[in-house]
């Protein structure tokens, strides 16, 4: 497909939510660190190879220092996104992750859900449960709109493969961008975002937990709970 920038949007979203597994802290390595600049000095007293330091900064030396969060509540779940983006998703490769938020929390869940049921599709067992944290996080900034109904945007929509969203993402991440804001696939009626940028993800809170459980069946029974 041909590679052209979509148009930019203001977005104003409060308490965008993210869903991460709750077996990952809420505080890690970043959020004692003042500055990238004192991030040197820890290398010294224990080594990049040193598990607990890597766990923490997975990919970090790859993303640019001007864009490192450090030393505010959260720094740590924040640059996990970008840090640990495993295979990759509709819009992040292996290379470097990104903030994905829905507009909703019933998005949201439903984004999660599908997810979470497409690596159990994996392993071929639907038989487990999953405790998931919600993150909410605030968003002030213009991002690629690709909400509006256009041919030409169909292959980022594609709910099967990503070869054509990551192409545009790669893109658009080159040339400066913020991220992208878009459609579900996953929930007809529910926008989300995908922000590049860790230092416009902003105030980053907890705001509560979800149970997701499998009973052989690929539609999980997801349930609020308390921790």
């Amino acid at each position: 497909m041909e590679l052209t920038a979509p148009p930019e949007s203001l977005l104003r979203w409060t308490a965008a939510p993210r869903l991460i597994p709750s077996r990952y802290p809420t505080a890690g390595l970043l959020d004692r660190v003042a500055s990238p600049e004192d991030l040197p000095a820890l290398y010294e007293l224990e080594a990049w190879t040193n598990d607990r330091i890597s766990n923490d900064l997975g990919i970090l030396h790859t993303i640019p220092r001007d864009e490192w969060v450090t030393g505010r509540p959260m720094s740590s779940v924040v640059m996990a996104a970008y840090c640990h983006p495993g295979v990759g998703g509709r819009f992040t490769s292996p290379d470097r992750g990104a903030w994905y938020a829905a507009r909703t929390l019933t998005t949201a869940l439903a984004e999660s859900a599908f997810r979470r049921t497409q690596e159990l599709r994996e392993v071929a067992t639907f038989e487990t449960r999953v405790q998931m944290r919600v993150y909410l996080a605030d968003f002030r900034a213009s991002f690629h709109d690709i909400r509006g109904r256009r041919r030409s945007w169909d292959p980022l929509y594609d709910p099967d493969s990503y070869n054509a969203s990551q192409a545009v993402a790669a893109m658009l991440l080159d040339a400066g961008s913020n991220g992208i804001v878009y459609r579900s696939v996953r929930d007809p009626e529910g926008e989300c975002l995908a922000c590049f940028r860790p230092t416009l993800v902003a105030n980053v809170r907890v705001g509560g937990h979800y149970e997701f459980c499998w009973e052989g069946r690929p539609d999980p029974i997801i349930k609020p709970i308390k921790l």
